[in-house]
């Protein structure tokens, strides 16, 4: 008896959770995201007549087209984080390509907490995180993964992406050219060549694939028979692949396509705007993403999330601003931070001494790239297209209504001051609300982090004196020669942050200023923090005298060691070399024999010593042994 007891327990426990996952199944809709790589709203339904997109314009005319959406990253990696976690990247550490930080204590990725709701969570396949995962995240994530593999009856969230339109793909060759390059439209920044129309046309050859793989998966949808069950997203991870696009905070970086249909069934999860094959003007950001299939899942997304649901029965208010960034490229350093309303852009360059076009090795693989610095070299651009290998300006601000490819910079236009202010103001406001990270050089992050995440030391006010560092990277980059004095303070401030933005300042201030903080820089040069000693290194190097370069380079090739540095530091050391030029020429025997390999905290990091001392030793016609390079 007891034994029958048993299973007919467990015959109505199986009957109980297939009835459950029913009803769940019923009440909760599935919901689809199908992605795409390195590309705008380049597509038909965005009224691109260039382009060739009819599944996705399809899709438009059943759903609906978001007009204004910002990936916050205009790379891949930061881009996706910003999507699997809710937070900006700039908050949660995470915003350099490519790195990997441990994720944020007691806090969870959102596929999840949708698990934890019963959904089946599948991802095909790209991840790319730069947040390390806090245990398991999804049911499958591989390229078999599909709803095809969910329990019977249970509602699923499935992820397929599309590699196809990946910037490495314009390079391809042989390619036979669909769209007509005489017909490209080449924008103002590009110059006009061949090249840059074989390109362009190339990137809507690869956007058309792209295309074909969503027509694929919105078939086998059909095929099922889960069309009006299903909420199906489209977008891409970030704005075009093509230099200058990639890897730029501008608008043309970071805007991207967004379609979404939500079928009749869950007409109550659509906004008010909702209207087939219609448009919203609603502000989206990819930290919305999260907590959107939160709430379309019935899940109530947790406070600690930063983005704000547009869909489904709790809908949050629009924001009035979109935010975006750019943190170190691979290879190469950087600090911008952009804002727009929908109609202006606002970009703030906290290191305006560095060009628009560093070095990075894999953006000089696109042919675009190589002529288009072939003919600044050979001073044959325009003042737009030459702007780009250039050192920034503190500030640009573009309207996107009369210059859509953003080229001429109001910054400084009088008629103009009320709506920089205001942007600016949003941009200082995103910041102290998220307690950005970014102000920290990314090796001292690490080691102050001990291990935790670089977003709980954010939050650590005692760890973090975010007022002190981000006045004085506020004020280390404006280039005002009036701010000598304050930097030279800073350089003898308690706090390793605040002094090395003092000592950044008066690098970025040029000769004149350098020259007026000698003794500084040279007591910089004993610092206990090493981005101080290099900063310092580097601005003697370049300003000072003879003898200030001779002790400099033992010193920068020594933090450059990786037999003996971490690898942030040998880095930032190959790239204050790098700048040096011909003038670290007396140490180049010394960096040829410095170790290409060495400690990481992930692999990711791995490649970009090799490429850095390679980059340092073209200066004086010399290069790694082959085998050496990544």
């Amino acid at each position: 008896m007891h034994l029958k007891f048993l299973i007919a327990i467990l015959i109505i426990g199986s009957m109980a959770s297939s009835n459950l996952r029913a009803t769940a199944a019923a009440a909760h809709p599935n919901i689809l995201w199908i992605t795409s790589e390195d590309h705008g709203p380049h597509m038909g339904c965005y009224g691109d007549g260039y382009a060739t997109t009819p599944n996705v314009d399809k899709l438009a005319a059943r759903g609906m087209i978001y007009s204004h959406v910002w990936s916050c990253a205009p790379v891949c990696a930061p881009s996706r984080t910003a999507l699997i976690s809710g937070m900006y990247p700039t908050s949660t550490g995470s915003e350099h390509m490519r790195s990997l930080v441990p994720y944020p204590a007691g806090k969870q990725m959102f596929p999840q907490l949708l698990r934890e709701a019963g959904y089946y969570c599948s991802n095909n396949s790209k991840e790319d995180y730069n947040l390390a995962k806090p245990g398991t995240v999804w049911d499958d994530s591989s390229k078999r993964a599909h709803w095809t593999n969910r329990a019977s009856n249970q509602p699923f969230f499935a992820v397929f992406n599309s590699e196809k339109s990946h910037e490495s793909r314009i390079r391809v060759l042989p390619h036979e050219i669909i769209h007509d390059p005489a017909k490209v439209h080449v924008p103002a920044y590009h110059p006009d060549t061949p090249e840059v129309r074989r390109d362009w046309a190339q990137y809507y050859d690869i956007v058309s694939e792209a295309d074909g793989d969503a027509g694929k998966v919105l078939e086998q949808l059909e095929t099922d028979g889960l069309a009006d069950d299903t909420i199906v997203f489209y977008y891409a991870d970030h704005g075009s692949g093509m230099p200058r696009s990639k890897r730029w905070p501008y608008n043309s970086g970071l805007h991207v396509p967004l379609v979404v249909f939500i079928p009749e069934k869950f007409k109550e999860l659509r906004p008010s705007d909702y209207r087939p094959g219609g448009k919203s003007d609603r502000l989206v950001s990819f930290v919305d993403f999260a907590p959107t299939v939160l709430n379309l899942a019935g899940v109530k997304p947790p406070e600690w999330m930063q983005g704000r649901a547009f869909l489904g029965r709790f809908i949050a208010p629009p924001p009035s601003f979109l935010h975006g960034f750019r943190g170190r490229m691979d290879e190469r350093f950087d600090l911008v931070r952009s804002v727009t309303d929908g109609r202006h852009v606002y970009v703030r360059n906290y290191m305006p001494h560095l060009i628009y076009g560093q070095r990075i090795d894999y953006m000089f693989e696109t042919p675009t790239t190589r002529v288009w610095k072939q003919l600044h070299d050979e001073g044959r651009l325009s003042p737009a297209q030459d702007s780009f290998w250039n050192p920034k300006p503190p500030e640009e601000l573009y309207d996107l209504q009369s210059d859509p490819e953003e080229v001429n910079n109001l910054a400084s236009s009088l008629s103009h001051q009320k709506i920089k202010t205001r942007l600016r103001n949003a941009q200082k406001d995103h910041a102290l609300r998220i307690l950005d990270v970014g102000l920290i050089p990314e090796g001292e992050r690490f080691s102050l982090a001990r291990g935790g995440s670089p977003y709980d030391l954010g939050h650590n006010h005692a760890r973090y004196r975010f007022a002190q560092v981000f006045k004085i990277a506020e004020l280390a980059s404006t280039l005002n020669p009036d701010a000598l004095p304050a930097l030279k303070r800073a350089m003898k401030d308690a706090d390793s942050a605040v002094r090395y933005w003092g000592t950044l300042g008066v690098l970025m201030s040029g000769r004149n200023g350098a020259e007026a903080a000698l003794p500084e820089l040279r007591t910089a040069l004993r610092d206990p923090a090493p981005e101080v000693r290099m900063t310092a290194a580097q601005a003697l190097g370049e300003f000072g005298s003879e003898a200030d370069l001779k002790d400099v380079l033992p010193l920068l090739v020594a933090l450059a060691d990786w037999g003996k540095q971490n690898v942030f530091t040998v880095m930032a050391a190959l790239n204050s070399l790098d700048a040096l030029g011909t003038k670290a020429a007396p140490a180049a025997d010394l960096i040829k024999s410095l170790p290409v390999n060495g400690a990481v905290p992930d692999t990711r990091y791995s490649s970009y010593v090799p490429k850095l001392v390679d980059s340092v030793l073209s200066r004086f016609n010399q290069s790694l042994p082959e085998p050496a390079r990544p």
